[in-house]
């Protein structure tokens, strides 16, 4: 084996052997730099090669292809790759699943909901459970069903409990939300709930003083206005069906405003 140094401030003799010697003891693991330091307390003064060795690379110093900035994402895909690897909330390390959306991503029509519940966290699929099913029934009433719309939350994890999502939470995930809608581009959208209502339209106002109207959603690197109606949580109603009146009388804007836009 030839030795890989060379140029000593010291010329004795025998140090070449005993550089040699513990090169073979340490240098069985190319990973041990054992050597490197003996070397260098030895008074090595240059190596044969120019430049140091791959396995002498630190890995925080070797770059991820797969690295990129979520202004530069391009479709749904590579967005649900970097929410992924996203560790700005903590919601994430308490859930089973990262949910992203589900439906056409071609649609001119996006349904935003709050965050994903039980059944959502087990699947991994947005309204799969008891509210997924009422959702599907008042998509239905108008002539829609999930294969015509695109449907995704504010929140891609679940939140413990199913607690309402802090205002924090909302902050760090609202830009998944803004691209997400960048991608999709649809024409109109159906903000589910308060915390959809209110992460879209950034405004404190209650679901109530909300819908009924249309509102303009418009973010810094989306130049189209998009029209959208909030209306209550397919969850709100199954606990307060009373409400299921006013939801259908904005079912019915939505209707026609399909009608009008001929989407």
């Amino acid at each position: 084996m030839e030795l890989c140094v060379y140029s000593f401030t010291n010329s004795l003799p025998n140090l070449k052997v005993l550089s040699l010697i513990i090169f073979l003891i340490y240098m069985r693991d190319p990973l041990n730099d054992s050597y490197i330091v003996f070397l260098k307390k030895s008074g090595i003064a240059s190596f044969l090669q120019e430049k140091p060795r791959d396995f002498y690379i630190s890995d925080s110093k070797k770059v991820n292809s797969l690295t990129f900035k979520i202004e530069n994402i391009s479709n749904v895909d590579e967005l649900e790759f970097f929410i992924k690897q996203s560790n700005i909330c903590d919601l994430k390390n308490h859930a089973k699943h990262t949910v992203i959306g589900d439906g056409n991503a071609q649609a001119d029509i996006m349904l935003i909901g709050e965050a994903p519940g039980a059944e959502e966290d087990k699947i991994g699929k947005p309204f799969v459970g008891a509210a997924g099913q009422l959702l599907n029934k008042m998509l239905s009433a108008i002539n829609l069903d999930r294969n015509k719309v695109y449907i995704t939350n504010v929140i891609p994890w679940r939140p413990p409990n199913n607690r309402t999502p802090s205002n924090e939470e909302i902050l760090q995930c609202l830009p998944f939300l803004q691209k997400h809608i960048e991608l999709i581009k649809p024409k109109l959208i159906v903000l589910l709930g308060a915390v959809a209502a209110k992460s879209v339209l950034s405004t404190p106002l209650s679901i109530s003083k909300l819908r009924g109207r249309w509102h303009t959603y418009k973010s810094l690197y989306f130049n189209e206005y998009i029209q959208c109606i909030a209306t209550y949580h397919p969850a709100f109603l199954l606990r307060s069906p009373n409400y299921k009146k006013q939801s259908w009388e904005d079912l019915q804007m939505l209707q026609q405003k399909i009608v009008d836009e001929n989407l």
